[in-house]
């Protein structure tokens, strides 16, 4: 199994099969506009540019599941990122990551690259893993996504490669995407 077996609404509730990006690396971000992370739109989007004429593609999926951070409409989650962080990589219809309602496609990215734990030397990673632990400690079990803003790597054949967790240093994203591009 891949992320090509998979289909997924756009903002406008179009549907597209992610086969259509076959043979190219993919990040997969599950987003929120009202989030601590969501500064991470700016970074996000430095990426996608310099790695964009690669044929590196940035895919987003606005999700709701953590603290309500995402509760506008598709097209207000599509739009804030546009305006606010000038991001120019889809951002395609708000889903759920976890639970009985997940998408396959997140059914299938958590159980490809399980959660590994959160960085202890990391205070972000601290901070995170406390209010979780207070407010929702079922999610620190299994491989649920814990937050928003974690982050997949696909290789060029539609596989999962690498799990990034929101307080994750943007760098290990960016050397991972560079050791994509060079497989």
């Amino acid at each position: 199994m891949t992320i090509y077996d998979f289909t997924v609404r756009k903002s406008d509730g179009s549907r597209v099969p992610l086969y259509a990006f076959e043979g190219k690396p993919v990040v997969i971000i599950n987003t929120a506009s009202k989030c601590t992370f969501t500064p991470q739109f700016a970074d996000l989007q430095s990426l996608y540019e310099q790695y964009r004429a690669s044929g590196v593609e940035f895919i987003g999926f606005p999700c709701n599941q953590f603290g309500e951070q995402e509760p506008g409409s598709n097209q207000e989650a599509e739009s804030f990122c546009q305006i606010n962080y000038g991001v120019k990589f889809p951002i395609y219809g708000k889903l759920e990551v976890n639970g009985d309602n997940a998408h396959p496609l997140f059914d299938y990215l958590r159980k490809a690259a399980p959660f590994k734990g959160f960085d202890d030397s990391n205070m972000n990673a601290k901070l995170l893993k406390m209010m979780i632990t207070e407010k929702n400690p079922e999610w620190l079990l299994g491989d649920s996504i814990k937050w928003n803003f974690t982050k997949f790597l696909i290789n060029r054949q539609g596989e999962v490669v690498a799990r990034f967790e929101p307080t994750d240093e943007m760098d290990l994203l960016r050397r991972s995407i560079e050791a994509q591009l060079h497989t």
